[in-house]
Parts: structure tokens; C-alpha cells; sequence
């Protein structure tokens, strides 16, 4: 399909999720995953937001306030791909999520489509993989 409308010129994606419980959602990318604990905003003297960050990746993690309902399914349909480096970062990560308790969806492997990658869930059902293309 051809259009005449303008290209987008994006540089960046922003990513934000709703924890039903932040401060588990923030223990959970910060020691399980590694991310750094950038920033945090509090109202009223609660912690509500939170900016994660690994090299030039940044996640918001923001409290669930509740008004849709505590029993709904979050991160359906929606899965985040964090890039690293080498075939080393990628099994490093596997092995450091899984010492601190992290289950794994599927262990590191070479994929058919170019990638050496594994797969994970965060505390809110969240789906995130760790690749890197394999080397040629």
C-alpha cells in the first residue's frame, strides 16, 4: 500500500507498564534483571512511578490505581525484546535471573531466525526475551 501522508522519523520507543504491586515490579527488573533504579515518583509520600534503565533502555513502571478492576490480565498481547550485546550477555542474564529465583520461558538458544535469545515474564505476566543476533 503506497501513501501520501509523511514518513514518520521516529528515534525512540517508550515503554510503560502497570504493576498491581511496584515495589515488586521495581525489587524485580532492578535484582532479579539488573535494570538500575533511575528515578522514582511519589505522591502524598508514596513511591507511584518508577524509571528503570539498562544502557539506553528506560522503562516506566507505574502503580496500578485499581480503577479497571485487580483480577485483569496485563501484558496480553504486547511482548518486549531487550537487545544485548553478545552470546555471553544473553546466557549471563538467563543465569542471573534464574540465581534469584526468575523462572525462564524457554533457556538460551540459537533461534532459526538469526537471534540467540531467551524468554521470561515479569511479576504481571509481562512477556520480555534477551537476544542478540547470532554472529555469521
Amino acid at each position: 500500500m503506497s501513501s501520501t501522508a509523511p514518513s514518520l522519523n521516529a528515534t525512540h520507543l517508550g515503554c510503560s507498564i502497570t504493576c498491581r504491586d511496584l515495589a515488586a515490579s521495581i525489587r524485580f527488573y532492578h535484582e532479579v534483571v539488573g535494570f538500575a533504579l533511575e528515578q522514582s515518583f511519589e505522591r502524598d509520600g508514596t513511591v507511584v512511578a518508577a524509571v528503570i534503565s539498562s544502557g539506553s533502555i528506560r522503562i516506566v513502571l507505574n502503580q496500578d490505581d485499581g480503577k479497571l478492576g485487580w483480577d485483569r490480565i496485563k501484558g496480553q498481547g504486547i511482548y518486549l525484546q531487550l537487545e544485548v550485546p553478545s552470546y555471553a550477555d544473553v546466557d549471563q542474564a538467563a543465569e542471573r535471573i534464574k540465581a534469584a529465583g526468575g523462572t525462564l520461558l524457554s533457556e538460551p538458544a540459537d533461534r532459526p531466525w538469526g537471534v540467540r535469545m531467551f524468554q521470561f515474564n515479569d511479576p504481571d505476566g509481562f512477556k520480555l526475551g534477551v537476544s542478540t543476533p547470532l554472529q555469521g
